[in-house]
């Protein structure tokens, strides 16, 4: 797997980069971003659907030969002919950072078993990180709350918890199955490096973890993929599959190399 991530400031992203760039996409993307209210919801909304894009542009598709659909879930796939070996993707954003994680299709097509997360470390304002954590406890398992709330410094503690939840957020993705599923069913133990199940280790799990390297805001995220087999790996994603962009000269690239 590797893990491409767009640097996004809408201070920035001037509205004519916006309108330049919109183009590039389908008439279906094209109408789900410009829904939006907000345009920064829409330029990472816009950001998000060239990244796959850019990435076939890349392995020589052209752009009128690019084709998506999306499962009965909402989980966007590849549909490009003549792709081979397929292509597994999935984007996800959290504020100032747009993320795709991407691959060889293996398992679980159409869309495959890929998922990915990324999270700003925070916690909302005039909140303890005591009271941030009970906001979310009904999701996480006692073992989870243990380590997030044991004796260490405040920002490993953060560090602790955003690990925990970007592995289950995208454990949840590459299931594709949307909304509603109890993360309390998965568990991730940090300090052991370890992956449970409804109380059974994980089976066939590939979850590499990743920073996004910037000297602003810090960001954490996990990407997995179901590979089959009995073993699962938790693992850094090596320096060479993290590519960071900024999103002016992602967006001026597609556009150069697209139009």
């Amino acid at each position: 797997m590797q893990v491409w991530n767009v640097i996004y400031d809408p201070l920035d992203f001037p509205d004519s980069l916006y309108r330049s760039a919109l183009p590039l996409v389908d008439q279906t993307a094209q109408s789900k971003i410009t829904k939006f209210h907000r345009r920064e919801d829409a330029c990472r909304s816009l950001i998000g659907n060239l990244l796959p894009r850019v990435l076939l542009k890349k392995r020589g598709v052209a752009k009128d030969a690019m084709t998506f659909a999306a499962t009965e879930a909402g989980k966007p796939y590849c549909t490009t002919p003549g792709m081979y070996p397929p292509l597994a993707f999935n984007v996800t954003h959290d504020e100032g950072v747009i993320a795709m994680a991407f691959g060889t299709g293996d398992l679980g097509p159409p869309a495959f078993s890929i998922g990915v997360d990324v999270m700003k470390l925070k916690i909302p304002p005039r909140t303890t990180f005591s009271q941030f954590v009970g906001i979310v406890d009904s999701q996480l398992t006692d073992r989870e709350k243990n380590i997030v709330l044991a004796d260490v410094p405040e920002e490993e503690a953060i560090r602790r918890f955003y690990w925990i939840w970007t592995l289950k957020e995208a454990y949840t993705k590459a299931l594709g199955i949307g909304l509603g599923f109890d993360f309390r069913r998965i568990e991730y133990d940090v300090l052991e490096e370890k992956v449970t199940i409804d109380g059974e280790l994980a089976r066939g799990w590939q979850f590499l973890k990743f920073e996004v390297p910037q000297s602003g805001p810090k960001y954490v995220g996990f990407a997995a993929k179901f590979i089959g087999g009995r073993e699962t790996s938790i693992s850094d994603l090596s320096e060479g599959c993290l590519v960071c962009y900024d999103a002016v000269s992602f967006v001026n690239r597609a556009i150069e190399e697209m139009s």
